[in-house]
């Protein structure tokens, strides 16, 4: 393990050291004085050419190019020359210029088109724009200025006006950079606070957008005035005045390229691995990477593509009979470029699909990087009738056209999941549509962090799972149950959500928008949308909002939704934005997870590759109707570029509903436009409607027979089932085969918008956090109704438990007040060898209010417990309650090993070796259940022998929430440190060693005799 690490350290510091030598002007001063500054003069001349104009300023030079009617350039030269270093990398040819007009209005020149009016005023020469109706937009507070490496623009600040943008600035983005300053540069700090995928580019709410045409590093200061300026001497920046963020986004990728869309299996999970002689997981071949392909299969878990050569000297042999395998396990085959890309040609042609483009971040600075993301997606497409792919840890503007915008290398850690949730939305502003991080890291890593990472990441366009620096390999069946399940889930979810996300892909293309949003672009007059409050959560297009659970934690808080009504993916719960959500019940195969009332979603259900899709497979669409929507299905081939030439098809599905209560429900879905190879010229086609409230019938031309059970439903090929105790009331309506080139309407009459005919009345279901039960032993689980603006009777509350166990639905007795609360105990019974582990419960409540029969549900967390220990009980023996460690797993009477189980050596501290303890690698946290029956924990603590004296950590002993003992700094040359607690009621202890000089090398902690006194 050390070797291992110690060679990552290496690879990352020659990295770094190339960009100190290679970043040029974008290198610190080491002067003592700030250098001293030039402001632009008086005008002293103007000249216009067409739409181009000049001014003249003693001997500097400003140029004003008009692009389109609401998009210009301005550019500055100090020494009226101008130049760019840019060329035609970033900037692509644009169509005709517009028509312009000028006036001299005595103090300043007016330079127009129909839809703004830029000022240049002469004494001292400034800039200021405005719309046709003469409303300003931004006005500069003093002239350009620079020194003799830097140009600084210099803007006034709106007394509300919020920022966004500069690319992917990790740990923010998708929230104001107002008072901020942020960095926009290369600088290979993939963790929180970084910058990688800079893109020198930021918009504003009031309505603009600027674009510095540079390769130079920038530093954006939005405080007041905003100061942006650029390590170069010549200022060149590009201006989009529009009605909004997404206009502005629109008119900024007009300009450097719209982003790429990808093939289907690119947005289908990917896996990359080192398979050649890799010393991480020993001998191994290329076609090895079959069997783990086997494992996706095996699991019936969806894998799009396999990167497997990921890791310095990795290389490969056998290509072509690895790519055919993949292919034939429905996979593509992709490769990391530490070579370069002079064989990619060849490597195209034996199968690769996807090119990973870690070799650019070595080469010479920012076009080196955007050039090898166009070379690679170029050389893909030259070389096969696929699409290009790219993914790339540093790039510059222009590379959303050609490639995924990748994080970097990271920790698998809740703190690792915290930053990023802001870091994609946010780089969506900058017209970045596919940016992602590996799943759990590529570093470290547990159960928990792996499966709550990918449940939000399967609603970000991209994402795949990297294994070669990890303790363990990390695909998504290596943890084992209760994860390989819930991980299964969660990517087939995804999968059935990629006719919606693919739409979004397209609808990119167009727009420039990604489908991964920040909320403030689609609620920009909301005043929390911008703030901390929506900071760690995001929009995954427009209708669902994906709020991270980013703790060890049961439950996620503060939740913001907007304005609208928002519906509980699970339970069917809704809510009236705007609205806070404090306490959200999240157990871990939970992602709270919302969809925007009106939304009518397209999914694929029930496959585990898009290629199981056949000429019979159903389209399901996912409604909660809401008023007048509709939603528009874009579909091709998946993999070629013929949609380029107009080989695609659209269908829209419109849904009219009541906008509150009762009402008719009618699901429009139209004749489908276009053609391409593949096209279904008929399909069936599925619909789950969450009205909330049974229909009196449902119709397709003809009346659809009505069916009572779910075994009735899934066997005939037509007719309705109204599921009432599925998410509140659900209708589910199945059709034969139906031509595509037809329109047809399913009507449902007499039932209601989402929430039910009466949807204030509905009752709400929560449960107190932190229940347990032991395993075989009777115990309750507390469940709490609240009625809604009626009273309720006739409750009953029922749990939904694993097989095996036992629960007894508890009956409500008398009526429920309407706003009131009642406790009920259900009783539960696990299975006597249930698994010591959180389990997640569904509890269902029947109820009657206002007339109508009901349902509400709710999950909820039920820790199963082991035995309490007794008399004189080694650490190490015990059953953990949960179990983190920074280097693969905590290990039982050994010290910390390398990947695997049992792999340590003996556990050693200052030359005594110790027969029973636990060995890990910080950072570590061991859970226990003790019942209260324990008095004290011994031990002996320190770095094992093993590290010759390397390494640096602190151990700590919690005691149901509190710290009981910290010891101090211990380093490998450390004497041991006795550890004597004292324990008495304590029910949960927690044993825990912190890295405590942030390098983990070498943290092994041991917890030598470690031993719990009990009654």
């Amino acid at each position: 393990m050390q070797s291992t690490m110690r060679i990552r350290a290496a690879a990352v510091a020659v990295a770094l050291g190339l960009f100190a030598a290679l970043a040029g002007p974008g290198n610190a001063r080491a002067e003592d004085a700030p250098p001293e500054s030039t402001t632009v003069g008086d005008v002293t001349g103007f000249r216009a050419e067409g739409p181009v104009y000049r001014l003249s300023a003693g001997p500097a030079e400003a140029r004003v190019s008009f692009v389109s009617e609401e998009t210009f350039r301005i550019e500055l030269a100090p020494d009226g020359r101008f130049t760019d270093p840019t060329g035609e990398d970033i900037v692509l040819p644009q169509g005709k210029a517009p028509r312009t007009r000028w006036k001299d209005r005595g103090d300043r020149y007016e330079l127009s088109t129909d839809e703004v009016t830029l000022r240049a005023y002469k004494k001292p020469l400034r800039f200021a724009l405005h719309r046709a109706d003469g409303s300003r937009v931004w006005s500069e507070a003093k002239g350009l200025s620079w020194t003799g490496d830097t140009t600084v623009q210099t803007l006034a600040r709106g007394a509300g006006e919020q920022f966004y943008g500069a690319g992917m600035q990790n740990g923010r983005g998708n929230t104001s950079h107002r008072d901020k300053t942020v960095q926009v540069a290369v600088d290979y700090n993939w963790n929180d606070g970084g910058h990688p995928n800079s893109v020198p580019f930021y918009l504003s709410s009031a309505g603009y957008g600027v674009f510095r045409n540079t390769y130079a590093p920038g530093t954006y200061a939005f405080t007041d005035p905003v100061t942006t300026s650029a390590k170069e001497q010549r200022f060149d920046a590009y201006y989009f005045a529009g009605d909004g963020a997404k206009d502005v986004i629109g008119q900024y990728t007009d300009l450097t390229g719209k982003p790429f869309l990808p093939p289907v299996y690119g947005m289908e999970v990917g896996d990359a691995d080192c398979y050649l002689h890799n010393a991480n997981r020993g001998e191994r071949r290329t076609l090895d990477a079959l069997k783990v392909a086997d494992g996706y299969v095996e699991n019936d878990m969806p894998n799009g593509w396999m990167l497997v050569n990921d890791g310095y000297g990795c290389g490969y042999e056998d290509l072509e009979e690895t790519a055919q395998g993949l292919k034939d396990r429905k996979m593509e085959l992709g490769l990391w470029t530490e070579d370069g890309i002079e064989d990619l040609a060849a490597q195209v042609k034996a199968g690769q699909r996807v090119a990973k483009l870690d070799v650019a971040w070595v080469g010479e600075g920012y076009k080196f990087a955007l050039d090898g993301c166009k070379d690679a997606y170029k050389g893909i497409e030259d070389n096969s009738d696929a699409r290009g792919f790219t993914w790339a840890p540093e790039s510059w503007a222009g590379a959303q056209r050609c490639g995924v915008q990748w994080s970097g290398d990271q920790y698998g850690t809740w703190e690792y999941i915290r930053w990023q949730i802001p870091t994609y939305a946010g780089a969506t502003m900058s017209g970045l549509a596919y940016t992602t991080g590996d799943i759990d890291g590529i570093f470290g890593g547990s159960a928990k962090t792996y499966t709550r990472d990918l449940q939000w990441k399967m609603f970000l366009g991209t994402t795949m799972t990297m294994d070669g620096w990890a303790p363990m390999d990390k695909q998504p069946f290596r943890h084992g149950e209760p994860y390989t399940s819930i991980n299964r889930d969660y990517l087939k979810l995804k999968e059935s959500l990629l006719p919606y996300q693919y739409s979004y892909a397209h609808e990119a293309t167009k727009s420039g928008v990604g489908m991964v949003r920040p909320l403030v672009l689609e609620y920009p007059d909301d005043p929390k949308a911008s703030t901390e409050a929506a900071k760690y959560e995001f929009l995954s297009g427009e209708h669902f909002l994906v709020a991270p659970v980013y703790q060890d934690t049961t439950e996620r808080r503060d939740i913001y939704l907007p304005k609208g009504t928002w519906i509980d993916y699970w339970s069917g719960r809704t809510y009236e934005g705007p609205t806070t959500i404090d306490s959200y019940s999240a157990p871990l195969d939970t992602l709270p997870l919302f969809v925007k009332a009106g939304a009518a979603v397209p999914m694929w259900p029930g496959i585990r590759s898009y290629r199981d899709r056949t000429a019979s497979s159903p389209l399901a669409w996912d409604i909660y109707p809401q008023g007048n929507t509709s939603f528009t299905l874009y579909e091709d081939d998946g993999v070629t570029r013929q949609h380029r030439d107009g080989k695609y098809a659209t269908q829209r599905a419109d849904v009219r509903a009541p906008v509150r209560g009762a009402g008719d429900v009618k699901v429009t879905v139209n004749e489908s436009r276009g053609s391409f190879t593949g096209k279904q010229s008929k399909r069936p086609y599925e619909f789950t409607v969450h009205t909330g409230s049974e229909p009196r019938s449902v119709r397709l031309d003809r009346t659809l027979p009505r069916l009572t059970s779910e075994a009735a439903y899934e066997a005939a090929q037509q007719g309705w089932w109204y599921d009432r105790d599925d998410r509140g009331g659900v209708v589910h309506v199945k059709t034969a085969p139906l031509r595509t080139d037809k329109k047809f309407t399913v009507k449902l009459s007499g039932t209601s918008a989402v929430g039910g005919k009466k949807a204030a009345a509905a009752a709400v279901l929560s449960a107190p956090t932190g229940q347990e039960a032991g395993a075989g032993t009777p115990g309750q689980v507390q469940v709490d109704i609240t009625a809604g603006s009626a009273d309720l009777t006739d409750a009953s509350v029922t749990l939904q438990v694993p097989a095996g166990w036992k629960s007894t639905p508890a009956k409500v007795p008398g009526r429920i007040p309407a706003g009131a609360t009642r406790r009920v105990a259900v009783e539960v019974t696990p299975v006597k060898d249930a698994e010591v582990r959180e389990t997640r419960l569904t509890a269902l409540a029947r109820y009657r209010a206002a007339g109508d029969a009901r349902t509400t549900e709710q999950r909820l967390a039920l820790s199963v417990l082991p035995p309490p220990p007794t008399g004189q009980a080694w650490a190490s023996d015990l059953v953990w309650l949960s179990e983190t460690n920074g280097y693969g797993p905590a290990e039982r009477d050994r010290s910390n090993g390398e990947s695997g189980a049992a792999d340590g050596r003996t556990l050693t501290l200052a030359g005594t070796t110790y027969e029973k303890g636990i060995g890990t690698h910080a950072d570590s946290d061991i859970a226990i259940h003790l019942g209260g029956r324990c008095t004290a924990l011994t031990a002996d603590v320190g770095i094992d022998d093993e590290i010759n004296g390397y390494g640096e950590v602190a151990f700590s002993v919690e005691g149901d929430g509190k710290t009981l003992w910290t010891s101090p700094k211990l380093t490998g040359a450390s004497a041991t440190v006795p550890v004597d607690v004292k324990l008495d009621g304590v029910r949960q202890v927690r044993l825990k060693v912190t890295d405590s000089n942030g390098s983990k090398t070498g943290d092994h902690g041991d917890w030598a005799a470690a031993k719990f006194h009990c009654a």
